[in-house]
């Protein structure tokens, strides 16, 4: 069995501004935009910060223009830093299992990675596993959007339609830009949970 571990919480952003060192700050992003050390050097340099929200704002204002800030290798590593649609539980965060449409208490609870799947969720992964191959294929880079909850199977169209009506520069500022998307939502989760 693997284990999803339940959300953590975020340290303050005064320990983040004046005691937080280089891990400290990437542990605390790998929660809202996953392992992207490219992010992590940029906002280290940028502190202070009056709170998360300016935190993500930087990084907005850092995805938005990236060929001014990140190399092209740097780009498809934040990109790249995000799970795949579809992957096994196993092998995503508790944050991301709940993007992806799993139940809150997957999330909370050991994931057992032998259940035995419904046909449907059989046929779901299946074909997302192939249109993640198609897509990463095509552009080069995993597909990313902001699920926000919504089942995997909706989200087959939208990779289709990607897939066949897009550019690598068009997919790559839909990523960036979703990362930033996600980022704010997993920071609202997270604020919630630590008030309760």
């Amino acid at each position: 069995m693997a284990h999803a571990a339940a959300p953590e919480s975020l340290p303050t952003i005064e320990f983040i501004n004046t005691e937080a060192t280089l891990q400290d700050l990437a542990s605390a992003v790998t929660l809202l935009f996953e392992p992207a050390p490219p992010i992590v050097a940029h906002l280290y340099s940028k502190r202070p910060y009056a709170s998360y929200t300016a935190l993500i704002d930087e990084t907005e204002v850092l995805l938005s223009n990236p060929d001014k800030y990140l190399t092209l290798t740097e780009q498809l590593d934040v990109i790249n830093a995000h799970p795949r649609i579809g992957a096994a539980k196993a092998n995503l965060s508790a944050l991301s299992l709940i993007e992806q449409g799993y139940s809150p208490a997957d999330a909370a609870k050991k994931v057992d990675a032998t259940a035995t799947p419904s046909a449907d969720d059989e046929e779901t992964q299946r074909t997302l596993k192939r249109l993640n191959e198609e897509y990463e294929a095509k552009y080069g880079f995993k597909f990313v959007v902001f699920v926000n909850g919504r089942p995997r199977s909706v989200i087959i169209p939208v990779m289709e339609e990607r897939i066949r009506n897009s550019t690598k520069e068009a997919e790559m500022k839909i990523a960036l830009d979703d990362m930033v998307a996600i980022a704010r939502d997993r920071l609202k989760k997270l604020s919630a949970s630590a008030k309760l």
